[in-house]
């Protein structure tokens, strides 16, 4: 009688999944579009031959505002007796700048410290001896008619300020003259550029790239500072000059050289 052999239904349903998968990764693998292509790399042109050159611009105007930095400095034994008495004096100043026609808004604290002082030590093995604490307040005056910064000054050291740290003067509106600034500063530059290509023998092509730095107007200071109010006729002003402002701008342009000149 034959033997038959009989092959476990378990063994027979792995063998189909098994066969089945191997199928559809196949399947799957077939339908993997291939890598694409990577383009040619473009064309780098050589780099045109050019002229770079530069220019500054300057344009003075007179001032049409002021600053001055005024202070007050009070000593006492606590730093509470050396801050009532400066808000008292300070007070007594703005209330007489404002008298003068100051808006209230035009006067701007700057700074305000409080710190000890001491007496000179007069022996280097000896503690230093508290001799009070200073208070100093410094307030900062927007003055827009430059004619009265003498007399207001005369006022805030008449009212009891007894520091004038700075008196500076600007422009308020700088924006209005960097343009002019900035067609000389382009105007200095096309100049320089005509010379060195006269020089090399070239002729000038187009611009092909243009760049520019304004400078910030800065306040210019007075070279001045006042210590101490000082007694003086009512009717002598104390004579303040204000100096002419500059406002700068720089300028890059690049042109290109026309193609067959020079060597």
């Amino acid at each position: 009688m034959p033997v038959v052999r009989t092959v476990p239904l378990l063994a027979l349903l792995m063998g189909g999944t098994l066969a089945s998968m191997a199928h559809a990764q196949t399947q799957t693998q077939t339908r993997v579009p291939p890598p694409p292509v990577p383009a040619p790399a473009p064309q780098v042109n050589p780099l045109e031959r050019t002229i770079r050159v530069e220019g500054t611009g300057e344009v003075k105007v007179a001032p049409d505002e002021a600053f001055i930095d005024l202070a007050m400095e009070t000593l006492a034994p606590t730093a509470k007796a050396a801050s009532e008495e400066n808000a008292r004096k300070m007070d007594k100043v703005v209330a007489a700048l404002m008298q003068a026609g100051i808006p209230r808004k035009e006067i701007e604290t700057r700074n305000f410290t409080v710190f000890p002082e001491y007496e000179p030590q007069p022996r280097p093995d000896v503690a230093p001896k508290l001799k009070g604490y200073r208070v100093s307040n410094q307030v900062e005056v927007h003055v827009r008619e430059l004619a009265r910064v003498g007399t207001l000054l005369d006022t805030a050291l008449g009212a009891g300020a007894n520091r004038v740290d700075s008196v500076r003067f600007g422009l308020s509106k700088p924006e209005t003259v960097q343009g002019d600034a900035l067609r000389n500063a382009v105007e200095r530059a096309r100049q320089s550029a005509q010379v060195l290509a006269s020089a090399l023998g070239v002729k000038l092509g187009p611009v092909l790239d243009a760049s520019t730095v304004t400078e910030p107007q800065r306040p210019i200071p007075v070279a001045a500072r006042f210590e101490l109010a000082r007694a003086s006729a009512a009717d002598v002003t104390t004579p303040i000059q204000p100096e002419e402002q500059t406002v700068t701008a720089r300028v890059t342009l690049i042109y290109a050289i026309e193609s067959g000149q020079g060597r």
